[in-house]
């Protein structure tokens, strides 16, 4: 199934977050939080601003995104967990292929 979300809205598939700590302790599953970066799968058409343009949105698919930790709507398509939220709640794009920098523990 191919879903377009409307408007200002876009399409987040979560990025796993490294399971293991930089001074090599593993993570076990029930302590870790849901990650918070993730990757651009569809966007909307756009807003339309107080003259009724449309303003494109500013990411597109295939871009790497932080978002905060409750931000967005969590749905299932295709057997795939997916988050629908607003341009908006994105807190930014991640430039490169390194990645989230990884938090101590």
């Amino acid at each position: 199934m191919k879903f377009r979300p409307l408007h200002d809205r876009v399409v987040v598939r979560r990025i796993d977050a490294e399971s293991k700590t930089s001074g090599g302790i593993i993570i076990p599953d029930t302590v870790q939080e849901k990650p918070q970066e993730g990757e651009i799968v569809a966007v909307g058409g756009g807003a339309r601003d107080e003259r009724g343009e449309v303003v494109a949105l500013a990411v597109k698919p295939g871009d790497r995104v932080l978002f905060g930790k409750w931000s967005g709507s969590e749905v299932k398509l295709d057997g795939e967990d997916l988050l629908i939220m607003k341009e908006a709640d994105l807190l930014g794009v991640i430039e490169g292929t390194s990645g989230i920098i990884q938090k101590s523990v």
